[in-house]
């Protein structure tokens, strides 16, 4: 099991996030930019994004994104350290994703997945979440397809952990 604890994204948080995200998406990684604009609308009472970071021991060990808009809600980004794969990171992460979608009042959550990362396809079909087609060539520039993936009511899926935030 885990020992990293959630908390909300800062803009501190970016240089050793895309550290991270270098590492696990060498290909098709977010840029600093990406994260700044997302972490914008994320503050105040007009948010529409919910981000957070997991540490461990200090150190940034994964990470996490939703945005919402009207009823639905999309998982933007989730990734874990390779060393904190399998201790069940992943699946807190998505959970307080999952709670944010369910604050943000979204009926539905979609997300896209490579379709060579099975290991994430298991984690959100254990969340409830089914396969409804593919984007293709989505993720670039390795030209890979996404496998698009829904969840209705998210509320369902929520477990019990609160984040400091």
């Amino acid at each position: 099991m885990t020992t990293a604890v959630l908390r909300e994204m800062r803009w501190w948080d970016i240089e050793p996030v895309l550290e991270l995200e270098k590492d696990l998406f060498p290909e098709d990684a977010w840029s600093r930019g990406m994260f700044w604009s997302d972490l914008a609308h994320a503050r105040g009472p007009e948010a529409t994004r919910r981000y957070v970071v997991a540490e461990d021991g200090g150190v940034i060990v994964g990470y996490g994104g939703l945005a919402a808009a009207g009823d639905a809600g999309d998982v933007q980004t989730i990734a874990v350290a390779r060393e904190h794969w399998g201790t069940g990171l992943g699946a807190l992460i998505l959970t307080e994703l999952l709670r944010a979608a369910t604050a943000f009042e979204c009926a539905e959550v979609l997300l896209e997945c490579r379709v060579d990362n099975i290991r994430a396809q298991k984690l959100y079909e254990r969340f409830g979440f089914e396969a409804i087609g593919f984007r293709r060539g989505y993720y670039q520039p390795g030209n890979v397809d996404a496998l698009v993936m829904r969840l209705n009511d998210p509320s369902t899926s929520v477990k019990g952990t609160e984040i400091n935030g």
